[in-house]
């Protein structure tokens, strides 16, 4: 694994620590997380998306078909304008 990967890695989990675990839902958030931003963080980004943009569209993807839910993450890390 090339270094470059390997700190995106790194910073993806790092971001993941205030994206806590919990129902499946919960963890369900989580897994959109993880790939939606190693892509956004990788060579072939099209754009530059943030964190946050990142969160919020796996917020929505899960939304699409539970509407009830309620996402658990760091509000001082992630700040979502909602």
């Amino acid at each position: 694994m090339n270094n470059k990967l390997k700190e995106i890695r790194e910073q993806v989990k790092k971001e993941l620590e205030y994206i806590p675990r919990g129902n499946t839902l919960q963890n369900e958030l989580r897994m959109f997380y993880w790939p939606l931003r190693m892509r956004s963080l990788g060579k072939k980004a099209k754009s530059n998306e943030t964190k946050e943009d990142i969160l919020k569209k796996s917020i929505e993807a899960i939304k699409e078909d539970y509407s009830n839910f309620i996402p658990q993450y760091d509000k001082k890390f992630f700040r979502l304008k909602v």
